[in-house]
């Protein structure tokens, strides 16, 4: 399992790394909205979409994101505006979600959970896209804080987890285990802002390094708040594969499960990364 979980990861690498590094954003654009195709394609069979109905519910994900980048993206006051709209969403809506628990989430009526997959799926591919936009140093300071949450948290519950997260959804997460995640994304925060930033000839500002230019007190909290969300989007995930009897969202990713399972905690953090630095100059 583990030489299997490595080489797709590796496989994956090869795709993603050098269309990070490429000047032109359509490759990336392109290769990520072919993901969120797929996890558009899970999401469906998740909420009970069967077979082809499935496969055009993905197929219509890519057809409306390349119809939006061919049309030049999304203004950037409006993509502001979603972002925080977004945000909203994600949590009042997580909150809301997570208090049901999986017993209420097949009650909601399929035609808004299919929604809600579309929005949140092209709204965090659209921030990601633009996360792009801003740089590449940027783009990899979201991506590590969620990495490093997700990671952290795993062996502080390991080391020091007793009083159980969400034992409903998932019931190997703890209390402990969260906490070591937001200390590990404070201190990679702090890191990164003081050493990467400013000792590396970096290409763009960080996602800390912008959060800070708005006080440090607030770049805190923001790190926090962000570390905090991806746990929201790691257990809803959890939450609708538990509604719906799966263990993955598919195996689309030999020794990974699906798409979905691997990007759950990015669906509200990019969005929200988004529309905390719009409150701050880019520059």
């Amino acid at each position: 399992m583990l030489k299997t979980r490595i080489l797709t990861a590796l496989a994956l690498l090869a795709v993603l790394l050098p269309e990070l590094f490429m000047a032109s954003p359509w490759p990336f654009a392109l290769t990520t909205l072919l993901l969120i195709g797929a996890a558009g394609w899970e999401w469906s069979r998740l909420n009970g979409l069967p077979g082809k109905p499935a496969i055009g519910f993905g197929a219509g994900l890519v057809a409306i994101g390349g119809g939006a980048l061919l049309l030049g993206g999304l203004p950037l006051a409006l993509s502001s505006l979603l972002w925080w709209l977004s945000g909203l969403v994600w949590v009042l809506g997580g909150a809301q979600a997570l208090r049901g628990g999986p017993t209420r989430w097949p009650q909601v009526a399929r035609p808004l959970r299919l929604m809600l997959g579309v929005l949140a799926l092209l709204l965090a591919w659209a921030a990601l896209v633009q996360a792009k936009s801003i740089g590449v140093n940027f783009l990899l300071s979201v991506l590590c804080l969620v990495w490093v949450a997700d990671i952290a948290a795993y062996f502080g519950g390991r080391a020091f987890g007793r009083r159980k997260l969400a034992p409903a959804i998932s019931p190997g997460k703890s209390w402990e285990g969260v906490w070591a995640g937001m200390a590990g994304v404070l201190l990679l925060g702090l890191f990164w802002a003081s050493q990467i930033d400013l000792r590396l000839d970096v290409d763009s500002p960080s996602l800390y390094q912008l959060l800070f230019r708005q006080g440090l007190p607030i770049g805190l909290l923001s790190i926090l708040f962000l570390g905090a969300m991806s746990v929201v989007g790691d257990l809803f995930e959890s939450l609708v594969k538990r509604a719906a009897g799966a263990k993955d969202s598919s195996n689309l990713l030999p020794g990974h499960g699906g798409v979905l399972d691997r990007a759950d905690a990015l669906l509200p953090v990019f969005p929200l990364a988004m529309a905390l630095i719009s409150l701050g100059p880019l520059a």
